[in-house]
């Protein structure tokens, strides 16, 4: 999806941009806007707004649908096209790089700005399929839809990165649009693909040493694990993935924090042969 908008960006006009940003508006009052209150909704005259729907039905932006009532809704790609048109209009970003990964919940796109400068480009997906289960398991709060739930990840996620970096081995925050966070490159491999390393008791303690760190600003990541922590060309931790974090005030701030830390424990246990123990670890972490 993040592709396709990619790809039809240049094919854009602003008229069309102006009336998928009053759909998406309208969005927090209809799933699926009724199309005879669209000329009021986003001051296009008739004619003009058939024209409009018809481009973005065809650049795959939108979907219609007559049950009750004939209606028009935002696809995913179209929140996607919203989010990359203004980062572009704002000089965040200038072109885009192939995907670095693609998951049910996010997707990672290398980019570069103005400048040169290499960045990661990560978009939100909490999707309509996965709603309900989201709104069990996260505390994003009370989300219409999938726009505010991919919203509101983005945003925790990189109000999180603006506290801790750079004291904290994590992406450098640079711009959020929307459902999209940019940040420094990520540049390496996830540790669970990593086949061999040289000096794994020395990786497990910048791991650890990092979650202190986190800690002591207040911050437990939340769902830690082998699959976000990358390590880096030149050997370095990077810990990324940072929308599920709780202050350490939260209530289950100290559930959190034992889970992460125990997952670490058991990667590095089960995969090179090293043995900490947990309640001493958590007591290292909790130290200032």
């Amino acid at each position: 999806m993040t592709l396709r908008a990619i790809e039809i960006f240049r094919q854009l006009e602003e008229d069309d941009i102006r009336l998928l940003a009053g759909m998406e508006r309208a969005m927090h009052r209809y799933e699926y806007v009724p199309l005879d209150r669209l000329p009021m909704m986003t001051r296009f005259l008739p004619k003009d707004l058939e024209y409009r729907l018809n481009r973005l039905d065809k650049f795959g932006l939108i979907r219609r649908r007559t049950f009750k009532y004939l209606g028009y809704t935002v696809l995913p790609a179209g929140y996607d096209t919203l989010a990359l048109w203004n980062l572009v209009k704002r000089n965040v970003l200038e072109a885009f790089g192939g995907a670095v990964g693609v998951g049910k919940e996010a997707d990672i796109y290398n980019a570069v700005q103005p400048d040169g400068t290499k960045v990661a480009v990560k978009f939100n997906r909490l999707g309509r399929i996965s709603f309900t289960r989201i709104k069990r398991v996260r505390s994003y709060g009370l989300e219409r839809g999938w726009v505010d739930a991919s919203r509101s990840a983005a945003q925790r996620e990189f109000k999180v990165l603006q506290k801790i970096y750079p004291k904290v081995s994590v992406p450098k925050p640079i711009a959020l649009e929307r459902h999209v966070i940019v940040t420094g490159l990520i540049d390496g491999d996830e540790l669970a693909n990593v086949a061999d390393i040289t000096e794994p008791e020395i990786v497990l303690d910048e791991i650890l040493e990092n979650v202190r760190k986190a800690y002591r600003l207040g911050v437990v990541h939340g769902d830690l694990s082998e699959h976000n922590v990358i390590i880096r060309p030149q050997g370095e931790v990077l810990i990324i993935d940072w929308p599920q974090w709780v202050p350490i005030l939260h209530p289950r701030a100290e559930e959190l924090l034992k889970r992460d830390v125990y997952n670490v424990l058991k990667y590095f246990r089960r995969k090179f042969r090293l043995d900490r123990s947990l309640a001493e670890t958590i007591k290292y972490i909790k130290s200032y």
